[in-house]
């Protein structure tokens, strides 16, 4: 310890701060120019598989430098995802609810007709319930 002039302030010298050692991406890992865009085809896929491989990519758990708070992830761009495979009776089981916000408003529609409708909504729904809603 260094002692000052006065002899009632006695001043330490710190050293580095060894308790906070929590890294945090710097703003180059979160910037969008740095992010990488993945091409997936989505051909005899299975749907949860899938599903659960682009939500990975998307919140950037891929990645050593993951930050739950922060959004390291990654683009992602599906291909053929009329073509995405499911597996046992779900063609005709799986339902899919939406509603339109007015009373008597919901509907409900099985994977099939939702596939001849839009057929890439099939993936975005089963990824959109893979990733953090709060956040």
């Amino acid at each position: 310890a260094e002692v000052s002039t006065d002899p009632s302030i006695v001043i330490e010298k710190l050293g580095p701060d060894t308790k906070n050692k929590t890294w945090y991406p710097k703003a180059e890992d979160v910037d969008k120019n740095s992010k990488k865009w993945y091409v997936i085809d989505a051909e005899g896929q299975r749907l949860g598989r899938l599903a659960t491989h682009i939500s990975t990519v998307l919140r950037g758990k891929n990645k050593p430098t993951f930050t739950p708070s922060a959004d390291t992830g990654d683009y992602v761009i599906v291909i053929n995802a009329e073509k995405i495979a499911v597996t046992g009776r779900k063609e005709l089981q799986k339902t899919y609810f939406r509603h339109s916000g007015r009373p008597g408003g919901g509907k409900t529609e099985i994977l099939r007709d939702l596939r001849a409708r839009i057929p890439e909504r099939i993936l975005e729904k089963a990824v959109w319930g893979m990733l953090p809603k709060n956040s």
